[in-house]
């Protein structure tokens, strides 16, 4: 069968593309202005990805096309496959019939951390020798891919609640099915598609819905806004886990941070020791993540032990806090951080890393369609006050008015160039720069390492 898919490059539409070759289906693709970590992975896979959505491409006719939620009415091509009367369906429709039914679907759904949290369960069950398959958000480094598909019965999926297809306004995560599920944690998010929290509350109500009795759901106690769904009905039972210093209310499970950085914490259950890690993550945040995914990899049958002892070998994902490169004693970090409750536990994990040895200068594009409709802009500010200097780019159509709101708290830029030039000259040896940004950001990642090299030639060349 040739599937064609529409939306290819974004991280959930790349996944299902790499799924749907590995199931035996020709697959190529379409999108525009794509990016990496996804556009390199789809390259490396040598599936054929065509730019923009011009009707030709869907000669000769696919046999199926897949269709991404940033496609709507009115492009050419979703136009084309309706008047042409070409089968098509949605990622997650397609997902579930062909790949997820029947299997144990251990699914990771929340505001922060999802990417991360699946990586992390993906990998203690592969180290337990569970070979499961896969589909994450971004690219985890102990796999180099973001999907897999394997003759396992276990499958581990980052749940994402935003909506389905054009034709489809439900949350993508109903469409899984899962019998283990993780609810990390529930914030107001994609203010494009959802008018307000109680929306996507409502949401998560109809996902909890799709979990058997037999299954369990693993929730972060400190989120409230996850006991309204509880409330709204439950029916799976429910294990609660949260970190050591937090509000954890009635957690049955905890971490303890034995280490600044957190990367080395203790696990407890009911407050008794039962596992140590030692990993190379950072902060309380990712401490979190990895208890979650312990748990969820506990109830598929990973003993703790052996789940405490996979977290030492786990590489981290692709994006979360990926060090770029370092030059001239600065350092650069990627990060996909784009609300402000994770910007500030970005910041917060770096800080804890670095200590008190240079200077945390946060680089942020506020770039997300939340941010874009300037939901939060009354709490961004407060969220960068843990570096000590905070750049934002907000170009002139962003729809709010950036400098105001972040006065006093950030220098805000129109100019790219004008931001980099400024950076740039500012920066010094043991400086940690913190990009943060859920797209390409201009590749600026790759521009301020290029203008530190410059500015180190010529200050060599002129003491020569």
């Amino acid at each position: 069968m040739h599937i064609h898919v529409l939306g290819i490059c974004g991280t959930f539409m790349g996944g299902i593309a790499l799924l749907a070759r590995a199931a035996g289906h020709r697959v190529t693709g379409s999108d525009t202005h794509t990016y990496p970590p996804m556009s390199d992975l789809l390259a490396r896979e040598r599936i054929v990805v065509h730019e923009g959505y011009d009707p030709e491409q869907l000669q000769p006719v696919p046999d199926l096309v897949i269709i991404g939620n940033a496609l709507s009415r009115g492009n050419p091509c979703v136009e084309a496959v309706l008047d042409r009367q070409i089968p098509y369906d949605s990622g997650p429709g397609w997902l579930y019939r062909e790949i997820l039914a029947n299997r144990w679907v251990l699914a990771v759904a929340g505001t922060h951390g999802k990417t991360t949290t699946t990586s992390i369960l993906t990998w203690i069950l592969q180290e337990a020798g569970l070979n499961p398959g896969f589909l994450i958000g971004g690219e985890a480094r102990n796999f180099g891919v973001s999907a897999r598909l394997t003759d396992s019965p276990f499958f581990v999926i980052e749940a994402d609640e935003y909506d389905t297809a054009f034709f489809d306004k439900r949350s993508k995560f109903v469409h899984y099915h899962p019998r283990t599920l993780i609810l990390n944690n529930l914030e107001y998010d994609h203010a494009d598609i959802f008018p307000d929290l109680a929306a996507i509350i409502t949401q998560f109500h109809h996902l909890v819905r799709t979990v058997p009795g037999t299954g369990i759901l693993l929730v972060n106690a400190a989120a409230s806004a996850l006991q309204q769904v509880l409330d709204k009905g439950c029916w799976t039972p429910v294990l609660r886990f949260a970190g050591g210093e937090r509000d954890t209310g009635d957690a049955d499970w905890q971490v303890r941070l034995d280490s600044a950085d957190g990367r080395r914490f203790s696990v407890l259950e009911q407050g008794q020791l039962r596992g140590r890690v030692q990993w190379e993550m950072a902060g309380v945040f990712n401490a979190e993540n990895a208890l979650a995914a312990l748990l969820a990899a506990r109830h598929a049958g990973v003993p703790l032990d052996v789940g405490c002892d996979a977290l030492s070998r786990f590489q981290g994902v692709r994006r979360r806090l990926e060090l770029r490169g370092t030059v001239a004693g600065v350092a650069v970090y990627d990060d996909f951080a784009h609300h402000p409750t994770a910007i500030a536990a970005t910041i917060a994990a770096l800080r804890g890393r670095m200590g008190d040895a240079g200077r945390l200068i946060a680089v942020l594009e506020p770039r997300s369609n939340t941010m874009k409709l300037g939901v939060h802009q009354q709490t961004l500010g407060a969220s960068l006050e843990g570096a000590d200097q905070a750049l934002v780019f907000a170009p002139g159509d962003i729809g709010w008015d950036v400098a105001t709101a972040l006065a006093g708290k950030a220098a805000v830029y129109a100019d790219m160039d004008a931001l980099l030039q400024d950076l740039v000259q500012s920066l010094q040896a043991g400086d940690q720069v913190l990009v943060m940004s859920n797209g390409a950001f201009a590749g600026i990642h790759g521009r301020i390492l290029a203008g530190l090299a410059h500015r180190e030639a010529e200050m060599t060349g002129e003491s020569a």
